[in-house]
């Protein structure tokens, strides 16, 4: 396809970013699929020029970073006013997320370009929850988001109920948005054929952060004859690392691991739990899933949506008390656990298998091009 891909990165964040949290492979396995078909791919990150080290890792994808140490507001009017001039030929824009979005905005609609907004969660919802409806903060986010998906050609989200939840926030036309969920890498992501699980081990991969509910998780392992692998990293790590030690609890604390590594934690494990009192689309469940890994998720929104309940998954409320309870009866039934995690592979490669999803992409932009 004769047309440029463009990719703005998230605000603030860059490569190597994507690297010290585990990010990176997951997040480039797309735009590698997509290279050998668009005539270009360029990486617009927020990194400075330690970024440029990754360039063998993604090869035939452009880096452009700050890598003159330039402050925020330069480096921004380098990338909207300067960078465009060297454009050749059709440009598609995208954002990787809703924050930061307004960069690219802002080029196209000064260079008469294409713009796709992705939003792999609802930004203005995030703000919300973590300041009240009402505040002026989720005001402002509400009117950012408004600006950027009036702006967009096209708007992409990762799920139907937000795909809806947009539309009628937004007064979208239904036409504008578009769902292109989130992908598994269904050749590194599956059962181990050779392996068995560790009886009793349950894993759980996040930021650990309020929203994933992770005390809840804690308590709901106390008493149980269980190991509980907590594979990520976040503000509430040390308080976490406290009570389990204080408490005696069976919780071994990993870390931020590379996208690669999860495989063989998923594959030794027995459950995997996702307790979270709000989701996206979530990432880790689905890569759970494709390991054919029997499943528990709190029964809300970005995760009520992947989980039929004792079909696919397991569905839960979000107190300690209710997630013991999954956990006892799931562990409880060997049946069940063969079911659905032999239910949620096959749910996960039919419908989020990479190279579905990257043909997806590929469709939405040839129509943006097109238009």
């Amino acid at each position: 396809m004769n047309f440029n891909l463009t990719l703005f990165f998230t605000r603030g964040v860059s490569l190597r970013t994507w690297e010290q949290v585990g990010m990176f492979e997951r997040e480039v396995a797309l735009y590698r699929a997509l290279r050998p078909h668009l005539r270009s791919i360029t990486f617009v990150t927020y990194g400075d020029q330690r970024d440029l080290a990754y360039a063998n890792r993604i090869p035939g994808i452009r880096i452009l970073c700050n890598r003159w140490g330039l402050s925020d507001r330069w480096y921004t009017r380098l990338l909207t006013t300067i960078y465009p001039l060297l454009w050749r030929g059709p440009t598609v824009l995208k954002s990787n997320q809703v924050w930061g979005a307004d960069v690219p905005l802002r080029i196209a609609s000064r260079f008469n370009r294409k713009f796709v907004a992705r939003c792999g969660y609802l930004y203005s919802e995030f703000v919300e929850r973590q300041h009240g409806v009402d505040s002026p903060q989720a005001g402002r986010a509400r009117t950012y988001e408004g600006i950027v998906f009036a702006g967009a050609d096209r708007v992409v989200v990762t799920a139907p109920a937000m795909r809806q939840a947009v539309i009628e926030r937004y007064s979208l036309p239904e036409e504008k948005v578009t769902v292109i969920p989130n992908y598994v890498d269904a050749g590194l992501f599956k059962p181990n054929p050779n392996g068995s699980p560790r009886q009793g081990r349950i894993c759980f991969i996040g930021r650990l952060e309020e929203q994933k509910n992770p005390f809840a998780l804690l308590e709901a392992v106390k008493g149980l004859d269980v190991e509980l692998l907590m594979i990520g990293n976040g503000s509430l790590r040390g308080a976490l690392e406290a009570k389990a030690q204080a408490e005696g609890l069976p919780v071994r604390f990993l870390g931020n691991l590379p996208h690669t590594a999860l495989p063989e934690y998923l594959s030794s494990s027995q459950l995997f739990v996702l307790p979270s009192f709000y989701e996206g689309h979530p990432k880790t469940l689905i890569e759970a899933m494709a390991c054919g890994l029997p499943v528990i998720g709190a029964d809300v929104p970005g995760v009520r949506e992947l989980i039929r309940h004792r079909e696919t998954g397991y569905l839960c409320g979000t107190s300690p008390e209710e997630i013991r309870a999954a956990i006892q009866e799931v562990l409880g039934d060997p049946g069940l656990q063969a079911r659905i995690g032999r239910n949620a592979r096959e749910f996960v490669v039919e419908h989020f298998a990479l190279e579905r999803v990257a043909q997806q992409e590929l469709e939405l932009l040839s129509a943006v091009v097109a238009k």
